[in-house]
């Protein structure tokens, strides 16, 4: 085994459509099959799976990628006398609940990307969630903790919700002044049996009895028909900061807390890559925390 095959199998690891993956090195995609099946012949092993998608590693091939990566950090670190942070390469696949990737996460990561050309991040915002033990993802970030699996699991943060309208829906119906009131007024939130998580089910836990009449299995539309004075909604804080028309109605009664789990798999937990990935979205929840916590 050479060096030069573990660096093409590191990139079509990396890169799962073998013609993109060949372009990148230079190569004719016929001739980069080739080499990644005489690997395979030689190691006697399945290192990919040949799927619709491109070439998913197998579990062995998630072994190799292991070391082969261990070795790559090796090689960087003597040529360039020390890791750099272009050193650092890789792709990433991180699945985010759709509100805090579409909200939080994906306005930071000019940043990352500056910071970390090496590493191609994959962000999966979703109105459901990636499943890390089927390796849908390298990384997810959870409403609640998992209980099984071959998963690094550790709380993201907290956070609130609260419920909200905008100014001029409190204009036009006047303000709320009790829980009681509400039952007059139009609720927003989910499509009941799309609800892909009893974490959603806030009305059941602090409006029992009222149902929405709005609704929407995505977060952000939901935030969109409250802004628009369609209706009252509860709505996370890191969200509902970003208009200023919304109003937090009842803020003394109607409060909600929640929690992010951050799941990574075992076998990409030593990566050099989400390590780095991981400690970006710690210092980034630690930075705005103030957006999380009413």
């Amino acid at each position: 085994m050479h060096w030069d095959d573990l660096r093409l199998f590191l990139a079509v690891s990396r890169q799962p459509r073998l013609e993109l993956a060949a372009a990148a090195l230079l190569q004719d995609a016929t001739t980069l099959s080739r080499r990644i099946r005489r690997l395979e012949t030689e190691l006697g092993q399945t290192l990919f799976e040949r799927t619709r998608r491109g070439h998913v590693l197998t579990r062995q091939g998630e072994l190799l990628a292991r070391h082969a990566e261990a070795i790559e950090a090796l090689t960087f670190r003597i040529r360039n006398d020390g890791e750099t942070e272009q050193a650092v390469s890789g792709k990433i696949r991180l699945g985010v609940p759709e509100g805090l990737g579409s909200a939080f996460i994906a306005p930071a990561l000019a940043g990352f990307a500056d910071t970390w050309p090496g590493i191609d991040l994959d962000l999966i915002a979703l109105s459901g969630f990636v499943s890390v033990s089927r390796r849908e993802a390298d990384m997810s970030i959870l409403l609640t903790r998992p209980k099984a699996g071959r998963l690094k699991v550790r709380k993201l943060t907290d956070y609130t919700l609260r419920l909200y309208a905008s100014q001029a829906y409190l204009e036009r119906h006047g303000p709320v002044r009790a829980t009681g009131a509400l039952a007059s007024h139009r609720l927003i939130g989910y499509v009941d049996d799309l609800i892909y998580s009893p974490q959603l089910r806030y009305f059941d836990e602090v409006l029992p009895g009222l149902h929405p009449g709005l609704c929407s299995p995505s977060i952000l539309a939901q935030a969109e028909m409250t802004r628009a004075g369609a209706g009252l909604c509860i709505l996370p804080v890191f969200i509902a900061r970003k208009f200023p028309e919304l109003r937090v109605v009842l803020p003394e009664t109607i409060s909600v807390q929640r929690s992010f789990w951050l799941s990574i798999h075992e076998d990409v937990a030593p990566f050099a890559r989400i390590g780095i990935l991981s400690a970006f979205l710690s210092e980034l929840v630690r930075k705005n925390s103030a957006d999380f916590l009413a």
